[in-house]
């Protein structure tokens, strides 16, 4: 396998977003869905030439509230990646600092599946956890849901990003309006999506050139397809020439790695 076309040769991808499924983990069934392993072992062999240095562990809405996979896995990948936990409300300071330490650097809102907090309880954790130990919010989110409310809730943050660039199309102006207030943007899951990659990258990239970052989305559980390697060249070509450490490594490493 070798480093897609149009992706500077040598030129370093932080994965913002890939999955770990550990069998030896609790897992549970969501919406009737069970997913396959997907372990360590797996990832590293699936990526290998597509020049992934770093990443973002995500919690999925079928692992819930459990710690224990995300802290095996990252001890496995190194200090070069990072954790996006759940955690309910009801987690202490002492848990959350441990999950620090352990490499944990953000939590995550599964809105679109339920999952670790209700909308009511979005902004109090958000902040709570970001006092105490400096972690981001990371939304997943149709963008067309999001109303004014939520959308100045979710501006409002310390520090928050969006999975799958928003879902889809009809979401784009809700989305632009978040990064224009600094939100950052995952360009990922394009096998689940409903828009234009290219199109929306492009308007991302227009409003601010720090928001956008790129990952796997693997093992794409319920995608209608995988991701492919010629998702990070599809990313490549929508990008100018000066655009491509930034989006491929800095703007995910800032955001993960330097809290």
């Amino acid at each position: 396998m070798t480093q897609p076309a149009n992706q500077p040769a040598g030129q370093r991808v932080f994965d913002s977003h890939l999955h770990i499924i550990d069998p030896a983990h609790p897992l549970v069934e969501n919406n009737g869905f069970m997913p396959d392993p997907f372990t360590v072992d797996d990832y590293r062999e699936r990526i290998q030439g597509l020049g992934i240095a770093g990443g973002a562990v995500v919690s999925g809405s079928f692992q819930a509230f459990d710690q224990g996979y995300l802290v095996d896995a990252l001890q496995a990948l190194g200090p070069t990646y990072a954790g996006v936990t759940q955690i309910p409300g009801g987690t202490s300071d002492q848990q959350i600092r441990d999950l620090h330490e352990a490499g944990v650097r953000a939590m995550r809102f599964n809105v679109a599946r339920g999952g670790s907090a209700a909308l009511d309880d979005l902004e109090r954790l958000a902040r709570r956890v970001h006092e105490l130990v400096g972690w981001h919010a990371e939304l997943y989110i149709d963008a067309r849901t999001i109303d004014a409310d939520l959308s100045a809730r979710i501006a409002a943050l310390p520090a928050a990003s969006i999975d799958h660039l928003g879902m889809h199309e009809d979401g784009l102006p809700n989305l632009l309006r978040l990064v224009e207030q600094g939100v950052k943007v995952k360009a990922t899951g394009f096998g689940r999506v409903e828009l234009d990659p290219t199109a929306v990258m492009r308007a991302i990239l227009d409003v601010d050139p720090t928001a956008l970052m790129v990952g796997t989305d693997l093992p794409s559980t319920r995608a209608r397809r995988p991701f492919r390697d010629e998702d990070f060249t599809q990313i490549a070509q929508a990008l100018a020439p000066e655009e491509a450490s930034a989006v491929f490594w800095d703007n995910a490493a800032a955001f993960y790695l330097d809290s």
